[in-house]
């Protein structure tokens, strides 16, 4: 009828771990600035209502919220405040994660210790996370799950001498790269459970980026790192699930 006016899209809902800092606050901005409304999320109170209070100053539409992915009553806390907040999610970043061992020592000398709270963080955090807030994402059109993982999840790129994965500088690396190796299973396992719905499930490598995880080191930016966990946060319906991708190609599993 004319003179009604069309009725607006609701803004998808989206929440990004691991995101007050470095590639995790990028991936919150970029999303915000694709229209996005985001929960930035992470354990440290402070510096996620500042990283968010910063978004928001710049015009974007950034929410806080704290979540220690570590702690099931933090995990379901978040839960429900969504739910009952927002009623759904449209999209989760699964991007919080440690990289605790030092440089140098062999993989057998690596302290059990570190083997543990890396797999707490980056395995253990994301399924748990993932499990409590799928049933927001079954109600949401068109859920994505991105999952940041890692080259060095590759096992094919670690067994390649031509590859820089292949030096005594990221074989020091055992845990951070086998619990990466681990989210791409449980990528494909949950993409496989997903198959026969709108929920698309992907891990993506950013690249080797410059952030405090590496001390600085890297070959990319933190905007392109984050780039291709936008792009697989904001696929069509027609977009891949159960990949391992990079700026648009496959990663070698």
């Amino acid at each position: 009828m004319s003179g009604q006016t069309p009725k607006q899209t609701p803004k998808k809902i989206a929440l990004v771990t691991g995101a007050n800092r470095g590639m995790g606050r990028d991936i919150a901005r970029q999303l915000a600035e694709r229209g996005v409304h985001v929960l930035l999320s992470g354990r440290d109170g402070a510096a996620v209502a500042g990283a968010a209070a910063e978004l928001r100053a710049a015009g974007l539409d950034v929410e806080p919220l704290v979540l220690d992915i570590t702690r099931a009553d933090g995990i379901a806390a978040a839960a429900a405040r969504i739910e009952a907040e927002h009623g759904r999610l449209d999209i989760l970043v699964n991007n919080a994660g440690i990289r605790i061992e030092e440089y140098g020592r062999q993989p057998s000398q690596q302290p059990m210790g570190q083997w543990r709270e890396t797999f707490d963080t980056n395995l253990f955090g994301v399924v748990e996370t993932t499990v409590a807030l799928l049933p927001l994402l079954r109600r949401s059109p068109a859920g994505r799950i991105v999952n940041v993982s890692s080259l060095l999840a590759s096992l094919t790129t670690h067994s390649d001498p031509e590859s820089y994965a292949y030096s005594p500088m990221f074989k020091s690396l055992p845990a951070y790269s086998a619990s990466k190796s681990a989210l791409n299973s449980w990528t494909v396992h949950l993409a496989y459970e997903l198959r026969a719905t709108p929920i698309k499930v992907n891990a993506v490598h950013p690249g080797y980026t410059k952030t405090d995880m590496n001390e600085g080191a890297g070959d990319l930016e933190i905007p392109e790192g984050a780039s291709t966990a936008v792009t697989m946060a904001l696929l069509d319906d027609d977009g891949p699930t159960g990949g391992y991708v990079h700026q648009g190609d496959l990663v070698p599993w």
